[in-house]
């Protein structure tokens, strides 16, 4: 009876350990949105989720501040946090932005449907490519740039097709 109750004890003194070392192996990330100014009145961009893939294929959905965003609120160095969260992967390959379908732009004043056909499906995708270190609160600032990702297609028709500088801040 002794032998059984010791073996069961290692066992649940592993699987004790395991979820710690599990708790301690997280990597918080926050991500932050900024933008250079551009020649429009507006650039609002529907943002519903932030999803991360570690290069293990594995993608958390961090926590969103999902809403409407008018990118040239934040140029000339004003930034907002758009979400938070904590990875289990020390690899990150990609971010990527779930956009709704109530994007627009404003120009002279007029509001015009901003087309962003993938990002509502698949995301907008964003390669990072980084080795995350434990300990570390990390930071991911996407630098849009509305000017280069605004393309007009014709009779007040437009379309984002989004450049993103991407800065990583420990």
């Amino acid at each position: 009876m002794k032998k059984l109750i010791f073996a069961f004890s290692i066992v649940a003194l592993f699987f004790a350990v395991s979820a710690c070392k599990k708790s301690l192996d997280k990597y918080p990330v926050n991500v932050r949105m900024t933008d250079a100014p551009a020649l429009y009145d507006a650039v609002n961009i529907d943002l519903q989720e932030v999803v991360i893939t570690g290069n293990d294929s594995t993608a958390v959905t961090l926590d969103v501040n999902a809403g409407i965003y008018n990118l040239l609120d934040f140029s000339n160095g004003v930034d907002t946090l758009i979400a938070t969260g904590a990875l289990e992967v020390s690899e990150v390959s990609q971010i990527r932005l779930i956009l709704g379908p109530n994007s627009t732009i404003v120009v002279d004043g007029v509001s015009y449907p901003l087309s962003t056909p993938s990002a509502e499906q698949s995301g907008l995708k964003l390669q990072v490519n980084a080795t995350l270190e434990a300990g570390v609160v990390y930071t991911i600032l996407l630098d849009f740039d509305a000017n280069k990702s605004i393309v007009v297609t014709g009779n007040n028709t437009y379309k984002l097709k989004p450049v993103v500088s991407i800065i990583q801040l420990p």
